[in-house]
């Protein structure tokens, strides 16, 4: 712990550090993999505890945390920040939340390697990669439009793949088209969660897809998105053609702005607050589609 980060106490910086790792979007990560895992290998193992423990708390923190760091001036200007929607970190725990970052990542990685097949690492380390220089310099891929959607889309798709790739899963054009579903509904709710925030980052000189583009055409392209990703799942094997419904509520919560324009693109807060509570239900809805398949493919 740095000195000025030891004038706090251990829990502020606890605390903080939890905050900062939006303990409530922690299943958006863990559950991918390890339904990913599960459904290919068939079998609890200790490699699905753990990898389901990394993608669950390290990796949310790393993607998180890192990106708090770097977004402090943003933040600042941000009265949404705080609680669900992430920490303004005290400059304070700025350098000690890279360090926890990394470290808490460490040993997950180290045995996921271990135990994985090359094609594994490869698919770990670009899921890394985007996670870190998403909101890090130079890259800094948060701040190039459109390549902000889709860097923002892996974070959550990539432990799918990781998942199956560690599993040594038969791919099928059928799988391929589910992971493109869920890459085009996480560029959905990137670029429309991108909105709320275009008076804040632009203010920061923070560039984005909606600062880019707009943000009437950014609600309008995550409305395409969320219809595109629930079109490609009807290519999918049965019951996947189901989940098509999945994107229906996306959809009806984004489509009351459509007509936002710059100056009221804070209001999009209200809806992406619904998103928080709508995850959960998703969720819920494609448990019970994956039991079904499971029950078919047994």
């Amino acid at each position: 712990m740095t000195a000025a980060a030891a004038r706090l106490s251990t829990g502020a910086v606890v605390r903080e550090l939890f905050v900062s790792s939006r303990p409530v979007s922690w299943i958006n990560t863990a559950y991918p993999f390890a339904a990913a895992y599960l459904l290919t290998t068939r079998e609890i193992d200790a490699t699905l505890v753990v990898g389901t423990l990394f993608f669950l708390i390290p990796y949310n923190l790393a993607m998180y945390g890192i990106n708090d760091v770097f977004d402090y001036e943003s933040d600042l200007r941000n009265p949404r920040k705080g609680g669900a929607h992430g920490a303004v970190l005290d400059r304070r725990l700025h350098r000690i939340t890279l360090w926890a970052a990394g470290l808490s990542c460490l040993p997950f990685v180290a045995f996921l390697v271990l135990v994985g097949p090359p094609a594994s690492w490869a698919v770990l380390a670009a899921s890394l990669f985007f996670v870190v220089f998403y909101s890090a310099p130079p890259l800094r891929l948060k701040e190039v439009p459109f390549a902000d959607s889709l860097t923002s889309s892996i974070h959550f798709f990539s432990p799918a793949v990781y998942g199956l790739v560690l599993a040594g899963a038969v791919w099928t054009w059928q799988l391929v088209a589910v992971l493109i579903a869920f890459a085009l509904w996480g560029v959905a709710s990137h670029a429309f969660g991108a909105v709320q925030d275009v008076a804040a980052d632009r203010e920061a000189g923070i560039s984005s897809i909606a600062t880019a583009r707009g943000a009437r055409w950014t609600v309008w392209f995550a409305l395409a998105c969320y219809a595109a990703s629930g079109l490609v799942m009807l290519l999918t094997a049965w019951p996947g053609p189901l989940a098509a419904l999945v994107a229906v509520p996306y959809a009806v919560t984004v489509w009351p702005y459509r007509g936002v324009t710059d100056e009221t693109a804070a209001s999009a807060t209200r809806g992406w607050q619904r998103f928080l509570w709508l995850n959960q239900f998703a969720g819920f809805i494609v448990t019970l589609l994956l039991i079904w398949f499971w029950l078919l493919t047994a």
